[in-house]
């Protein structure tokens, strides 16, 4: 049974509606053929009893008015008198049997009979019907026009089966060649792919219909395929790009302690071991960043209703207790978001992060939501209007912030999470200096569970 089951799984897809459209066109032709064998069969059968009805009147007209009835080469007709005597009406006939019904209807002149009977292997309908003066009158007609009829009935049948059959099976196997036409070269297309590795290869045109949406589909997912791998080798040239300079540090200050082993001043030597753990430190926090950037851990998550009020008091609280910053939030008319809520306490991490940073104490932080809209105000050095769209861009570093230490990839982490939950990201300067830097996110019409506010704790570096 799994024999034939992997035989008909191999077959291709034309080959299979071809065979599912021969098979209905065979049931089909069958259901059609018995039922107007039924409806043939009955029509004759009725004709038949009509043809004895009206030969078997028109035989007791003609006697009742002493004349001989036509001869037909069909029929036979015989007189049966009272007494069981048996009178051809057609010389050198075949005589018709007769029955005890037979002889009844003739000698009581009431009622009729009717009988089929074989003579001399030729099977009769035989219908016995009283005379008005006494006897009855017997016309019998033999089936071999009905023979004829069903026979010719049943010999075209398996012929217009055949070519019914032919015809539907070439005709769907051409239609199903054109309509499966951008299929395989959909395919083709599709397997060179696969191939070369080429997510440039072009598709083919799509239409209106069914396939045409399966081609528009696989050309949406081969553009974001494409935007992927440019975004993994961009990330993996900007990774190497930034790697290098830490790198370089701490192989060049190592390779001077392993020159002067031991022979350096100590203040020399301090500021050395100083550097390598700086450098180390940040060479850590970029390492743990790119992961996170190339892995997108959130992923997982499911986005619900999130209150951001909440979400910015939690962080605002570790932050404080961690810096000793004096970080305030304010809220005006707030909404619920939806988001997902880690992602969203990463991003709100990140941008705290990002203001103390670049912000000396003691000049205060400050976070204020308005709606949807979540803003990070710092005092620092700000953002040039060129740079406020690119501060959002992986590594970049403005010619403001150079020598401040950092990834360079904590707003593009708050970009990625945002711009996945449908949110937008921003940042401008204040007007009395320092920058403003937030997201928008779209408001959640439910109301937010109130255990979804509740975050782990992470530990950042």
């Amino acid at each position: 049974m799994a024999r034939p089951l992997t035989r008909l799984a191999r077959l291709t897809l034309r080959t299979k509606v071809t065979m599912v459209v021969v098979a209905a066109a065979v049931l089909a032709i069958g259901i059609t053929v018995v039922a107007s064998y039924r409806s043939i069969s009955d029509l004759v059968a009725n004709e038949l009893e009509r043809g004895l009805e009206d030969r078997a009147d028109t035989v007791t007209t003609l006697l009742g008015a002493a004349r001989k009835p036509p001869v037909r080469p069909d029929i036979t007709e015989q007189l049966l008198l009272s007494d069981g005597t048996v009178r051809p009406l057609n010389p050198g006939r075949d005589r018709l049997p007769v029955s005890d019904a037979d002889r009844r209807v003739a000698r009581t002149g009431t009622g009729s009979s009717r009988q089929d009977v074989f003579v001399k292997g030729r099977e009769y309908g035989v219908l016995t019907k009283p005379l008005p003066d006494g006897g009855a009158v017997m016309v019998g007609q033999h089936y071999q026009g009905l023979v004829r009829v069903e026979n010719a009935f049943l010999w075209r049948v398996p012929w217009t089966t055949v070519a019914a059959t032919g015809l539907s099976a070439v005709l769907s196997w051409i239609v199903l060649g054109r309509i499966l036409r951008p299929v395989r070269r959909l395919a083709r297309a599709t397997g060179r792919i696969t191939t070369t590795q080429d997510l440039s290869t072009p598709l083919p045109p799509a239409g209106a219909d069914e396939i045409g949406q399966l081609t528009r589909s696989f050309d949406t997912m081969l553009g974001a395929l494409r935007r992927s791998r440019a975004q993994q080798q961009q990330l993996v040239q900007d990774a190497s790009h930034e790697l290098r300079t830490p790198l370089t540090s701490v192989r060049g200050s190592a390779e001077l302690l392993q020159r002067a082993r031991g022979r350096l001043d100590p203040k020399d030597e301090e500021q050395i071991l100083t550097t390598l753990v700086t450098e180390t430190t940040a060479l850590d926090e970029l390492v743990r960043e790119l992961v996170e950037l190339a892995t997108d851990r959130y992923t997982g998550e499911d986005p619900t209703s999130v209150d951001l009020p909440s979400v910015a008091e939690d962080s605002a609280r570790r932050y404080r207790q961690r810096t000793g910053r004096d970080i305030s939030v304010t809220v005006e008319g707030p909404v619920p978001v939806r988001a997902r809520p880690r992602a969203l306490q990463r991003c709100v991490d990140n941008l705290l992060s990002n203001a103390v940073k670049f912000s000396d104490a003691p000049a205060p932080i400050a976070i204020h939501i308005d709606g949807s809209r979540l803003t990070v105000r710092d005092h620092g050095p700000g953002i040039a209007p060129d740079d406020r769209h690119a501060v959002f861009d992986r590594f970049f570093r403005g010619p403001r912030t150079q020598s401040i230490p950092g990834s360079g990839l904590g707003l593009a982490i708050v970009h990625d999470i945002i711009t996945a939950d449908e949110g937008t990201v921003f940042a401008t300067g204040a007007t009395d200096g320092g920058a403003e830097v937030g997201f928008r996110l779209p408001p959640h019409p439910e109301k937010p569970d109130r255990r979804s506010l509740q975050f782990p704790r992470e530990h950042h570096q």
